[in-house]
């Protein structure tokens, strides 16, 4: 290994290491202020966007490995991802397991915590729907049209896609 080369490893190994530090820091602060409202407690996991993407993600366009997310239309660099799926991890909305396809990659299931989420999804993609028209798409206008008994039979499927029975 040149000089280089150790460089660069010890300061990917800083960065992983400043990163783990700050999110413990923040997480302690945050645990010391945390407001006794639901809202407030649920943004603080959720109140991001690539948080609510890659969730998205998983329920609806069925991406279950860390490239696949990196595909997504709204372009989440992997430096972000990485820290969205620890928090999810963390948190105990998704679960990571190793592929058993590919020693390298890793497959991102939903809990259910996460499937829990299902309704917040929908009730927002209506919303945005109704307020913001130009935002409709062929498959979010299916989906809401259908119904509760729709929404229903989605959750036993994304139940048993996350391996959960």
């Amino acid at each position: 290994m040149g000089f280089l080369d150790w460089l660069h490893f010890r300061s990917v190994i800083m960065r992983s290491v400043i990163l783990k530090c700050n999110r413990y820091r923040i997480a302690s602060v945050r645990q010391d202020r945390r407001s006794t409202c639901p809202v407030s407690t649920a943004l603080e996991f959720l109140g991001d966007r690539w948080t609510l993407l890659v969730i998205r993600d998983l329920m609806f366009a069925g991406k279950r490995h860390f490239r696949e997310f990196l595909q997504s239309e709204e372009a989440i660099s992997s430096n972000i991802l990485a820290d969205r799926l620890n928090s999810l991890l963390e948190s105990g909305i998704i679960t990571r397991r190793d592929d058993p396809t590919h020693a390298q990659k890793a497959v991102y299931s939903l809990t259910d915590k996460g499937i829990d989420l299902l309704p917040i999804l929908v009730a927002m993609s209506t919303w945005t729907q109704k307020h913001y028209p130009k935002t409709r798409r062929p498959e979010a206008v299916d989906l809401i049209s259908r119904g509760p008994k729709s929404l229903k039979q989605l959750e036993v499927q994304l139940r048993r896609d996350h391996g959960i029975a």
